[in-house]
């Protein structure tokens, strides 16, 4: 989708993304996304739930590598760019939804331009904290903070018993917060 050609096919995630950290070269970067790329197309229709959406997603994720790359240090590059996919896409999510988000052992209103008072590392934080959660705790938290699902449609979604709704969404948030408090420096 981005670059044709492929002189690079013989060196490695890491290879190629050294050489682009040294020359800054875009295709070497696009020789790299393109191996990756129906992963992050996957991870934003997950999120987005439409195709459009999701493309649009895939260029954006793309456009803000160009910069992060030369500047971070990157270990492992396809897990780095499932976290900044993921991350991405909850940040969309958050621009454009009123939500709820657990901070200090009770729910706070954000609004739009509240949200963004979270610094990265901190919705980074949380998001490493979600995926800690036993899944049940996951989905109902995903479901009732991120989508804004009420109970009763959590329940009829999950199959789970509207007491177990309640109860994954309150322990999956006091889960979260210890987390939160043990990882924040």
């Amino acid at each position: 989708m981005f670059f044709k050609h492929r002189k690079n096919k013989a060196l490695d995630d890491a290879q190629l993304l050294r050489k682009y950290q040294l020359t800054g070269e875009l295709p070497v970067l696009g020789e790299l996304y393109e191996r990756y790329m129906s992963l992050v197309y996957g991870v934003c229709l997950k999120y987005f739930k439409n195709k459009e959406d999701s493309q649009d997603a895939v260029m954006q994720i793309f456009e803000k590598l160009v910069e992060r790359l030369l500047t971070e240090e990157v270990r492992d590059f396809k897990p780095w760019l499932y976290v900044v996919t993921r991350n991405y896409c909850l940040m969309q999510l958050r621009k454009t939804k009123v939500q709820q988000v657990p901070i200090n052992g009770h729910t706070d209103y954000l609004a739009e331009e509240e949200s963004e008072d979270l610094s990265e590392e901190q919705w980074q934080l949380l998001s490493q904290g979600m995926d800690q959660l036993p899944t049940e705790q996951q989905q109902c938290l995903q479901l009732f903070y991120l989508q804004q699902q009420s109970y009763q449609t959590i329940a009829e979604q999950t199959g789970y018993e509207l007491k177990q709704v309640k109860s994954h969404i309150q322990n999956g948030r006091r889960n979260l917060k210890i987390f939160v408090e043990k990882h924040h420096e």
